[in-house]
């Protein structure tokens, strides 16, 4: 697992984790939106290879309020390996002193409740994709 704030990245580094996001995100859940949002340069990024390729990734926002969590992927082929459970278990050890906030997809809810955090929204459509709020307290 590597773990970089955005002005460690590599320029292929950056490249890779911008190119999984996008293939999950906008091409496998054919959702066109805007994958590159402006928040990546304030976020740490955590991500597996597999033989040099990024398989798996999420980035911290550390200067929202709270911490947020997000774009936790992982590419179809590598799904059900454990490694979104190991960034996830990253992520919280380096922020567990602080409350941890992410926005769920509603299918992976119980993944994310088996880490504490819990639903603080009803459900809303964002993009099409049904989703909720959900806050781990520190």
């Amino acid at each position: 697992m590597k773990r970089k704030a955005f002005h460690e990245l590599t320029t292929i580094e950056l490249y890779r984790l911008l190119a999984l996001r996008t293939e999950i995100f906008v091409v496998e859940q054919n959702c066109p939106y805007q994958e590159i949002d402006g928040k990546d340069e304030q976020a740490i990024h955590y991500w597996i290879e597999e033989d040099g390729e990024i398989v798996s990734a999420l980035r911290v926002l550390t200067e929202a309020s709270p911490v947020a969590i997000g774009r936790v992927v992982t590419k179809a082929a590598h799904r059900g390996k454990g490694y979104s459970r190991t960034l996830m278990d990253a992520a919280i050890k380096d922020f567990d002193h602080e409350t941890l906030y992410l926005q769920a997809q509603t299918y992976v809810e119980p993944f994310y409740a088996s880490f504490g955090f819990k639903r603080t929204s009803e459900i809303n459509n964002e993009d099409g994709i049904p989703h909720v709020d959900m806050l781990r307290e520190s």
